[in-house]
């Protein structure tokens, strides 16, 4: 059973310790967070502090914080044998450079508290420092979903781009819509079927031959 310390508290850290609970052969032995307020769920399932000298040593320490945090927390971390990773989708893996094992766990979604989702359908993109940490990694990503891609640094980076594209900025869109109808006095329920149509036509075929 390999140990894991999660680093976070947020929508993604939150998704992902409910897919690292039902992992066989990892276990989430404590999740650290800066905010005691948002440790609140996770205190009755596992341990948990926002002290960095009572993190607990483990195999794993999975880093599922904003962007500017990672290498911050990482310098921290007192276990440079262990594991390293983050979930970020912009952030190179060279930011863990301080780490001899180090790589990549980044899930493809947007995601929210509130909302349930089928981890198991989640993209995961890997990365590692070599093959052997490559393969470890995969053993892990493989628990969780099971759409594991192996991409580098530079292709994440053009990716983590691309779904900003397709989600956030498809989504300010309908904010848009959802404006214009408000104004009008019209309900954007009108406009989901379209909304829905237009997502699974982009699923079945290249988004240009869609285009209306």
């Amino acid at each position: 059973m390999k140990s894991i310390v999660l680093f976070g508290a947020g929508n993604v850290a939150t998704h992902l310790f409910s897919a690292l609970s039902q992992a066989e052969g990892y276990e989430v032995i404590q999740v650290y967070n800066h905010q005691k307020k948002s440790l609140e769920e996770f205190k009755d399932k596992v341990p948990v502090t926002t002290d960095f000298t009572e993190v607990f040593p483990a195999d794993i320490y999975i880093l599922a914080l904003k962007d500017e945090a990672i290498p911050l927390l990482a310098e921290k971390i007192l276990y440079r044998e262990a594991m390293i990773l983050h979930t970020s989708g912009s952030t190179p893996l060279s930011i863990l450079k301080h780490f001899s094992k180090k790589g990549i766990l980044y899930p493809l979604q947007t995601f929210s508290k509130s909302k349930a989702l089928d981890f198991k359908t989640v993209p995961l993109c890997i990365e590692a420092a070599n093959e052997q940490q490559l393969e470890e990694i995969k053993g892990l990503a493989r628990q969780l979903s099971e759409k594991v891609y192996e991409i580098s640094s530079e292709q994440r980076k053009a990716l983590h781009l691309a779904a900003v594209f397709v989600s956030n900025f498809s989504n300010y869109m309908y904010s848009i819509g959802d404006e214009i109808c408000r104004e009008n006095d019209l309900p954007f329920e009108i406009l989901h079927p379209l909304v829905l149509e237009t997502a699974t036509k982009a699923t079945n075929m290249a988004p240009k031959d869609a285009q209306t």
